[in-house]
């Protein structure tokens, strides 16, 4: 049985109404899989613009639902309806002690719920305050058994961590999956001082690609938001660190034909993962 399977991911811009983002959210979905995606992705905090730009935005806590909630609701309709996996980019979450986390829900095609995924790492930064609202993941890296695959959803800043990549891959996911929120910064705001930012956030990803020969999707959001320009720039991303489809920075769905049969030839053609040396790897947890 071939192992080819369609990713699609959607790349789009977002209003100050969170009904309407999710109804277009949907939409945006249908319009993947009509397009013959079988695996479809939504960027980070897709119901809402980018809210961490303010240090103390006390109403963005009105943003928060519990999960199962209203959006996993409408998600998982569509997943069932298309008959998709669908990664729900990720959602603000309440849970019933308080807490707040940045998560990922994963779908079958059956519309079941597979589970979640909550945020590692969080980062606190100019116009990324993102520690003011949410806490660290609790979930660890998980990797989902798909219909159409296996999948591991990071989301936005983990994608700095090439630890966290290693994990997926050595839990046996074939696609990493990024929903990320990140753009440039009005140099009115910050000095350019850190480089070219969209160059960095797909290298690193290319790098992951590369080291652990998986396919990997970095998906972006577009338009201007306070102080910052979302560049979109999503893309996807062969074993080879190949880009097989990238988006430009408008509102877009693009498509890649993956061979997931590629993952574990080009792994066993490199020999990164046989070939490591775990015995040595000591001071990554002790500094």
């Amino acid at each position: 049985m071939s192992k080819k399977v369609t990713i699609g991911l959607v790349q789009m811009s977002m209003e100050h109404h969170p009904a309407g983002n999710l109804e277009y959210a949907i939409e945006m979905v249908a319009k993947a899989a009509d397009k013959g995606a079988q695996i479809v992705c939504l960027p980070e905090l897709f119901q809402s613009p980018y809210f961490c730009q303010k240090k103390d935005d006390k109403s963005a806590f009105d943003l928060a639902e519990p999960i199962p909630g209203p959006a996993t609701k409408a998600l998982s309709e569509a997943a069932k309806k298309h008959k998709i996996v669908l990664v729900g980019g990720s959602i603000f979450e309440k849970t019933k002690e308080g807490t707040y986390y940045n998560t990922t829900p994963v779908f079958d095609t059956d519309g079941s719920l597979l589970g979640t995924y909550r945020k590692t790492h969080i980062p606190e930064d100019i116009l990324y305050h993102e520690k003011q609202y949410f806490s660290p993941g609790d979930t660890g890296i998980k990797v989902f058994k798909t219909k159409y695959g296996k999948i591991c959803p990071l989301i936005c800043y983990d994608q700095w961590f090439p630890e966290a990549a290693r994990l997926a891959t050595l839990q046996g996911a074939e696609i990493l999956i990024y929903p990320t929120a990140i753009g440039v910064i009005d140099s009115a705001v910050e000095e350019n001082i850190t480089g070219d930012w969209e160059q960095m956030w797909r290298n690193v990803m290319l790098g992951h690609a590369a080291a652990n020969n998986v396919y990997v999707c970095g998906l972006n959001r577009v338009g201007t938001e306070g102080a910052i320009t979302f560049w979109g720039g999503s893309f996807i991303a062969a074993p080879s660190s190949e880009v097989l489809a990238k988006a430009g920075n408008k509102e877009e769905i693009i498509l890649a034909v993956c061979d997931l049969d590629r993952v574990k030839a080009i792994q066993e053609a490199w020999m990164f993962l046989k070939n490591r040396r775990p015995e040595v790897y000591d001071g990554l947890t002790k500094h």
